[in-house]
């Protein structure tokens, strides 16, 4: 069944409204008519199934049928920052990293970022980065749409990392040392990680990798150096390595 996501404003009274685009896809694209059912979240608490009571290409009303429970985001919240990497890269990251099941994405620039980043468009970047994560969101029937924040600089990333259970700096240079698994293991054995919720920030380099001073950096202010493996990564494979990594350990696919 095809999930869109609502305002709050768009829920109330046990009637859903949709618009614009949505309209346009749940009457041009699914064609669905009267009758039809959908499923719609306003990206908090609320989820729900309705039937499609009038429709038009800017307009669509529906009937609240049945309030559904929220069961379709991970017990960890992993963030993942990415530094931005050239190309449409990042929005691979954001839309594989929505389907896997990130709650949010930071771009952030690094010394050796190959692109190069201009301020003047952010507002426009952020916006489509923002409609690929909503679509990526109904597509996975996501209860939630992943935020995605403005572009950090190496200095706003470094003080993040204290607001996280968890931070995990990939580093290539790791190989075939420290693991993700074994930064896991090592947080349940220290911390007594159960089946509790964490917030985990998972930190990916651009294509040149990061620098050793970096890496020391990150690790000084409190992220764990971690590799994925003997093999080196792209950039937008290591994101999505790393967060299916997560998603496993925390029991998401049956790993716990």
């Amino acid at each position: 069944m095809q999930r869109y996501f609502v305002t709050p404003e768009q829920l109330q009274d046990n009637r859903v409204v949709l618009t614009g685009d949505d309209a346009h896809h749940v009457v041009r694209v699914m064609r669905m008519e009267a009758g039809d059912s959908i499923i719609v979240s306003d990206g908090q608490s609320r989820v729900a199934e309705a039937v499609i009571r009038t429709l038009s290409p800017s307009n669509v009303e529906a009937e609240v049928s049945e309030w559904l429970q929220d069961s379709s985001e991970p017990l960890w919240s992993v963030t993942v920052a990415q530094s931005l990497p050239k190309g449409d890269k990042m929005e691979i990251v954001i839309q594989k990293g929505t389907e896997i099941g990130a709650v949010s994405f930071v771009p952030f620039q690094s010394q050796r970022m190959i692109v190069q980043y201009d301020d003047k468009k952010e507002a426009k970047r952020l916006e489509r980065w923002g409609k690929i994560a909503k679509e990526a969101a109904e597509q996975a029937h996501r209860s939630r749409i992943p935020a995605i924040e403005a572009v950090a600089s190496w200095k706003a990333l470094i003080k993040l990392i204290q607001a996280y259970d968890l931070a995990l700096f990939c580093y290539e240079k790791e190989g075939g040392g420290l693991g993700l698994r074994d930064a896991i293991s090592a947080q349940r054995a220290r911390h007594g990680w159960g089946s509790e919720e964490r917030s985990i920030l998972l930190i990916v380099g651009p294509e040149g990798g990061f620098t050793e001073r970096e890496a020391g950096e990150a690790e000084e202010a409190g992220a764990v150096i971690v590799g994925l493996g003997k093999r080196i990564l792209r950039t937008e494979t290591a994101a999505m390595v790393g967060l299916a990594c997560l998603m496993y350990e925390s029991g998401e696919m049956g790993g716990v």
